[in-house]
């Protein structure tokens, strides 16, 4: 019987099984932000510990960076952590992707660009999505602050293995819809706890097809579907993206590295512990209705009525989402009102993303009483874009062009909802008050999606919007 990527990953990495049953894997690459690792350098510092392998952390700033004026956030508490951060990577000798560096972004951003994500590794980071560069064939995951301590200070981590479960689509998507509507499908379909004990694997000639920025997209909210990881096999499309990046294997390294990278693909003969069969066909443009990701539903599809529910303890749950949410019941969910309109974050904040974004809003205008903000997921990335004038297109819509972070994705920073407003997002999570504000209400929804509502004031179709047809149609 073939072996899992999972499995040879997992195994290619174990030091050895603690008394407990846990294994000691080690962790290839750690990725490192400003708010949790000050904790950790400062239990180091009081062990008395160096970090172990400091060539294999990589730091940047993203959550609590302003997206105006960068470097001088009027937070002196962020201030405080961006110092900190600053002075732990040179105490330690980590590499820091700082302000200035003409590389700083959101961490999940920064890793694939910088050819530091690469297939066949254990990635972990202090931030919950790192299973976004599961895309590239790593196995990632999220730790928390004692466990970044860990990996600073011994570059392992303590852990049971999972489960793996394939989740295979296959077929082309239709016009309009994109990656983010099949992340969102897929955790309707088996809810926001259904790949707990799991890490997803993604295949089906859909993720075949899939850009490596789209791939980022659906491995990136893995997490929000209760899955601790999720990735996709390396292939011929990983390589080429990783080929010549700063931190990926140089010319004379090349041909090995591609060799070993395919050797850690899933086998054809490889044993699930799951599979889930999705039609490409059967997705539809999704927005979120309620306050937890799997509470989604097609543009086309009234919002559930909590009478209707098959269960109590459903009914409790609808009717809590829609008490919060302000939404009646078994109403339409297209033609909702919305007052802000977010587009960026880790799940959907890549130079993919604003082109295909940009093309449609070309032309468009936001509309009146609709607070509108674009944000780069990292400094190249907004270079990239400007380059290619998508900042203008959407200044000329009416859009703010901010500079990277993570911005209005959490309130960690200065870009939060007020009050009760409605934010169309492209981010990842509508939980309650993610955005800054305690009453702030969040529909989840890709790009293309969310510049449709900006353009109309309310949730719309972007495919009526727009008059999406089927021609060359690309997908963020």
């Amino acid at each position: 019987m073939g072996k899992t990527l999972y499995q040879k990953v997992w195994d290619a990495h174990t030091v050895g099984t603690l008394g407990d049953g846990r294994t000691q894997l080690f962790i290839g690459t750690h990725l490192i932000h400003e708010v949790t690792s000050p904790q950790a350098f400062g239990m180091i510092r009081d062990l008395g510990l160096q970090v172990k392998y400091p060539h294999r952390t990589f730091a940047t700033v993203d959550h609590i960076v302003p997206t105006v004026d960068q470097d001088a956030p009027a937070d002196p508490l962020a201030a405080e952590m961006m110092d900190a951060l600053r002075r732990n990577a040179d105490d330690f000798g980590v590499t820091y992707f700082d302000l200035g560096s003409g590389k700083q972004g959101i961490v999940h951003v920064v890793g694939p660009e910088q050819g530091i994500t690469q297939p066949g590794t254990t990635i972990a980071c202090g931030d919950s999505h790192t299973a976004t560069h599961g895309a590239f064939g790593a196995i990632a995951f999220g730790i928390g602050t004692t466990q970044v301590r860990d990996v600073l200070a011994t570059q392992t981590i303590a852990m049971e293995s999972l489960k793996v479960r394939l989740i295979k689509v296959d077929g082309p998507l239709k016009p309009g819809v994109y990656a983010k509507d099949v992340a969102l499908d897929i955790i309707r379909r088996l809810g926001a706890n259904g790949g707990i004990g799991y890490a997803y694997e993604y295949g089906g000639s859909t993720f075949d097809n899939f850009s490596m920025e789209e791939r980022m997209t659906v491995c990136n909210m893995s997490i929000e579907g209760g899955a601790r990881c999720g990735y996709v096999n390396p292939d011929e499309k990983t390589f080429a993206f990783l080929k010549g990046r700063p931190y990926a294997p140089g010319e004379d390294e090349w041909d090995a590295a591609i060799e070993r990278w395919q050797s850690f693909a899933s086998d054809p003969d490889a044993d699930y512990d799951d599979l889930i069969e999705i039609d490409a066909a059967d997705i539809e443009p999704t927005v979120t209705w309620g306050i937890s990701p799997d509470q989604g539903i097609s543009i086309s599809e009234t919002i559930p009525d909590p009478a209707e529910a098959g269960s109590e303890a459903l009914r409790a749950s609808y009717r809590e989402a829609l008490d919060y949410m302000q939404l009646p019941g078994g109403t339409p969910i297209k033609g909702v009102k919305i007052d802000v309109a977010f587009i960026g974050s880790c799940t959907n904040g890549r130079l993919r993303d604003f082109r295909e974004a940009a093309r449609f809003l070309k032309g468009h205008r936001v509309a009146p009483g609709v607070k509108a903000i674009a944000v780069p997921g990292s400094q190249i990335t907004a270079v990239q874009c400007e380059q290619e004038g998508l900042d203008r297109i959407f200044e000329e819509a009416g859009f703010e062009w901010r500079a990277a972070g993570c911005s209005m994705c959490l309130a960690m920073n200065p870009d939060k909802l007020v009050g009760d407003q409605v934010c169309a997002s492209s981010s990842n999570r509508n939980f309650k008050g993610r955005q800054g504000s305690p009453i702030g209400r969040t529909l989840l929804m890709s790009p293309v999606m969310v510049c449709a509502a900006a353009v109309k004031g309310e949730v719309a179709d972007a495919r009526e919007v727009f008059e999406v047809d089927g021609s060359d149609s690309a997908v963020a």
